[in-house]
């Protein structure tokens, strides 16, 4: 799995994207995070439409060690 850094997170909000691409960047997002949150914002149960936000801090250890 590759390190997901700050200037990936734009990547986050490239449309139209497939659930599978989206899953795999989102899973990048947590395992480098020092900690992480979920709030479901928004569900209809009618139409199946849902708001989910992230909240959390990325473990930028990695660029203490690159300067």
């Amino acid at each position: 799995m590759s390190r997901f850094h700050i200037k990936d997170l734009p990547i986050l909000e490239t449309s139209p994207t497939s659930p599978a691409t989206l899953r795999q960047k989102l899973g990048e997002l947590l395992i480098h995070s020092t900690s992480a949150a979920a709030m479901v914002e928004m569900l209809n149960k009618e139409t199946g439409e849902y708001r989910v936000v992230l909240r959390g801090t990325l473990d930028q250890e990695d660029l203490k060690l690159e300067r």
